[in-house]
């Protein structure tokens, strides 16, 4: 299972680093939004959680930290974006 959601997330990698001229609609933790972002690494950084210890999902398959830039953004992506908690 792991090994088929990691080959999805590879498989779509983005483009040569271009610079979108537009912007995508997508959904973020179930809120709508447009981002410029043609990565989910530069998405991450776009909301200032470049640096935090965080777990990504794109249209409900995860997607592990070191494959984000290489994982591409569509119209219409939904993501989700979680971090740990502690307390119990």
């Amino acid at each position: 299972e792991f090994r088929r959601v990691l080959f999805r997330s590879i498989s779509r990698r983005a483009r040569p680093m271009r610079r979108r001229r537009y912007s995508l609609r997508i959904v973020v933790n179930g809120e709508a939004m447009e981002t410029a972002a043609a990565t989910l690494a530069e998405l991450i950084a776009g909301l200032d959680l470049a640096n935090a210890k965080v777990a990504t999902a794109l249209n409900g398959d995860f997607v592990p930290a070191r494959v984000r830039g290489l994982t591409a953004l569509a119209a219409e992506d939904r993501v989700e974006i979680v971090a740990p908690r502690q307390g119990g």
